[in-house]
């Protein structure tokens, strides 16, 4: 389908990131794999090449694109090497990115975001908590404020990059029960009392590491606040419809990827005396396979083109996120069975794409959750809260 969102200097970019991705990912997929970790290599290529400070201006050594679109390019080429690197390199330039240029002083920026651009400070951000979820009114964690530094103690969980970061933007409470006494931190990796717990073994994207982490009377000094004390919340509010956008590109982009691969295998794998393509009932699947990608693809273009207009709204946000993980899911979960027996194995990249897939309907707001955002936006009940200012952020980083 041509995608009429993007010009010529993003198709161009496209062409560098799959390069990159062929180039660079590809061969090191089961080594990432095995150490269930990606190379710090491959981050400081990443930064060297660009990729990493999307968004950063110049002086700081980023790309200096305000764009989202090249972010979603990102995204999208590196689902194809698998989730766990769109998983990973996303928190980067998608998720924290936001945090460290909007909420950080001049000082903050200059001693931060020079590393983060180029690779050599991989960052992660601290929100669930272990019995707590993704519910922020019950955070455990605490920060108080003793001097010229905070007292950090607490713990995190299902911490993407958590095992290898250098940075981890932590949100503490520091207040009361409300959703308005939390506050954001920059821990540092080094700091006295901080420690990470064993990578998590999950069901799938294991090229990407995902950790416990630990916090002991961790003094972070006052210069490591992010924003004002008190206000994570509403921060955190706010940066969420881009995250979830980020989620939906990917979400699309490694379906299809899944869908690629199926149709070239339908074409090649002979049963019967012809190949598995050629039957009726496996055209009509692909039909709608191909279908189901093309219309969700064009509502997330809407969508990034609303981002990049800066009119993107938290329930759309909310319905892509909620109905690309659907499609996603559906569709892997069809192409596996298309393959058959193969489809089971984990040397296929399908198999790989199906255990891969199935948290996106969990992390960054479980899907649940996605439907009271956008229930709560019809407004059947009379009630005119917005549930994005209630406590429940549904985060699973």
């Amino acid at each position: 389908m041509q995608r009429e969102i993007f010009n010529d200097e993003h198709r161009w970019f496209r062409e560098s990131v799959a390069t990159f991705v062929a180039r660079e990912l590809m061969p090191a997929r089961e080594r990432c794999r095995a150490q269930r970790a990606i190379d710090r290599e491959l981050w400081l290529k990443a930064g060297g090449a660009g990729f990493l400070g999307l968004g950063v201006p110049d002086r700081y050594g980023g790309a200096d694109t305000d764009d989202f679109r090249f972010n979603a390019i990102w995204g999208e080429e590196l689902a194809k090497a698998g989730m766990a690197f769109a998983s990973s390199f996303g928190i980067q330039t998608d998720v924290v990115a936001p945090y460290l240029l909007e909420l950080t002083t001049e000082e903050q920026k200059e001693r931060w975001l020079p590393g983060f651009s180029q690779g050599e400070l991989i960052a992660a951000i601290g929100m669930t908590e272990p019995e707590v979820g993704s519910d922020l009114a019950r955070l455990r964690s605490t920060a108080t404020l003793d001097g010229d530094a905070w007292i950090l103690n607490g713990s995190k969980t299902f911490i993407t990059n958590g095992f290898n970061a250098d940075l981890i933007i932590v949100a503490a409470r520091s207040g009361d029960r409300n959703g308005r006494g939390i506050t954001l931190l920059v821990v540092e990796a080094e700091m006295e009392g901080f420690s990470r717990g064993r990578k998590l073994d999950k069901i799938g994207q294991h090229e990407a590491d995902t950790a416990e982490l630990f916090f002991e009377d961790v003094r972070v000094p006052a210069s490591h606040l992010l924003g004002e004390a008190g206000q994570g919340f509403s921060y955190m509010m706010h940066r969420l419809p881009q995250e979830r956008l980020s989620g939906a590109c990917v979400n699309v982009a490694h379906a299809a990827h899944a869908l690629e691969l199926t149709l070239r295998y339908a074409t090649q794998r002979r049963a019967f005396g012809q190949t598995i393509g050629s039957f009726q009932h496996n055209r009509f699947v692909l039909a709608e396979l191909v279908t189901s990608i093309d219309v969700a693809q064009c509502y997330v273009d809407r969508c990034l083109a609303r981002h990049v207009a800066g009119t993107l709204t938290p329930v759309e946000a909310a319905k892509a996120k909620l109905w690309t993980s659907e499609v996603q899911n559906r569709v892997i979960d069809a192409c596996v069975q298309l393959h058959g027996g193969y489809g089971y194995m984990e040397e296929y990249d399908v198999a790989r794409a199906w255990a891969d897939a199935r948290v996106s309907k969990i992390w960054g707001g479980t899907n649940e959750i996605m439907k009271e955002v956008i229930g709560r936006s019809l407004q059947l009940d009379g009630a005119e809260e917005n549930l994005a200012e209630r406590h429940e952020i549904g985060r699973k980083r």
